[in-house]
């Protein structure tokens, strides 16, 4: 008897790629075969090509949907044809029983090759508003899941619900005495973790390491700097650890920190929010986006669960005044953040994906 088959896609971010890292010892321990149809180059490659040996990865060529023009608008077209056949010769293969796209550009070629293939789809969208791939993804779906109850309106209504966030179970296990001597840090003073995303934020490093003795006379940092960002001339300074991006040592740096700078990616903030982390954040700007991030902070910030501040705002304020707010906002963060429901969990979100198989 044919082992049942499911294939995860998404892409391009952390944030495509984590919802889909929880959902995979979900369909194993089902017994479901897990294929992945990623990039040849994006985060998702490393993340589940190298970090998941029992999930077979496929990599397909994809082109970035770009709203600024560029001389690659006129080529990547061809790469999502080509990557859409590809896509269409992988699931005539394997014959899933099921695709389960998060987004970004290379689920597009996927979604597309699912329809070709007779093949059920279901999309998640994180954001307030559905981006440009989820989009194009929507004619070809079997079913639309989203996060913010607002999404719904910018949804096909007979096919879509609102399920909520899911979270990564492994981030409720983080231990805080081991995240410290993790980070070579201590109890002594508060802990702040800034996460600018799994590229690195130029606008949070730069601003946080501009005023970094001031800020380890009265904090202690984790900073998740993206990428080739790590400062080798700030190695071993005391009270700051630095790191370009990280993993499976998450969990523990979570517990470890007091309190949390982000970037306003969905995913990220809606796992701050599990884990109880007062937080500031800092959306990436209207001018380098679509502005889901600041709509996703907005929605945050006037449900009394974070901070903001625009980033242009988070450079030209003193970075110390931005943390001692948020030190002085905690009980009033803490208690709004207390009050939210439970977040999905991936076995209750895999049975939902489950029952539009064919």
């Amino acid at each position: 008897m044919k082992q049942p088959v499911v294939v995860l896609t998404g892409g391009g971010t952390a944030g495509h790629v984590s919802v889909n890292q929880a959902l995979i010892p979900v369909f194993l321990g089902k017994g479901y075969g897990v294929h992945y149809i990623g990039s040849h180059e994006g985060i998702e490659k490393e993340l589940i090509g190298s970090g998941h040996p029992e999930v077979v990865y496929h990599a397909i060529q994809s082109g970035k949907l770009r709203r600024y023009f560029s001389m690659k608008n006129f080529t990547d077209p061809f790469r999502v044809g080509a990557g859409t056949l590809q896509a269409l010769a992988i699931l005539r293969k394997i014959k899933p029983e099921i695709i389960f796209s998060k987004g970004g550009f290379v689920s597009v070629p996927v979604v597309m090759a699912a329809k070709l293939a007779n093949v059920p789809v279901v999309v998640h969208e994180s954001d307030v508003t559905p981006g440009l791939a989820n989009r194009l993804a929507l004619p070809f779906s079997s079913h639309i899941f989203t996060v913010f109850e607002q999404t719904l309106q910018y949804v096909p209504e007979a096919k879509s619900a609102c399920t909520g966030p899911i979270i990564r179970p492994e981030l409720f296990s983080g231990d805080k005495e081991r995240g410290l001597r993790m980070a070579g840090l201590t109890a002594e003073k508060p802990v702040f973790i800034i996460m600018g995303g799994s590229q690195g934020s130029a606008v949070l490093n730069e601003a946080i390491r501009a005023e970094l003795p001031e800020l380890l006379a009265r904090y202690q940092l984790i900073h998740l700097c993206g990428k080739g960002n790590v400062d080798p001339q700030l190695s071993g300074v005391a009270g700051y650890a630095q790191y370009e991006y990280v993993t499976d040592e998450l969990p523990d740096l979570l517990a470890a920190a007091d309190y949390a700078i982000s970037r306003a990616g969905s995913n990220a903030i809606f796992e701050l929010l599990a884990i109880h982390k007062p937080m500031l954040l800092v959306p990436l700007a209207a001018s380098k986006s679509r502005g889901d991030q600041i709509l996703n902070a907005k929605y945050f910030a006037s449900k009394g669960l974070a901070l903001q501040v625009e980033e242009e705002q988070f450079a030209d304020q003193p970075v110390a005044e931005q943390f001692a707010e948020l030190v002085k906002e905690k009980a009033r963060l803490l208690s709004n953040i207390e009050k939210t429901t439970e977040p999905k969990t991936p076995e209750k979100m895999a049975d939902l994906i489950l029952s539009f198989q064919k």
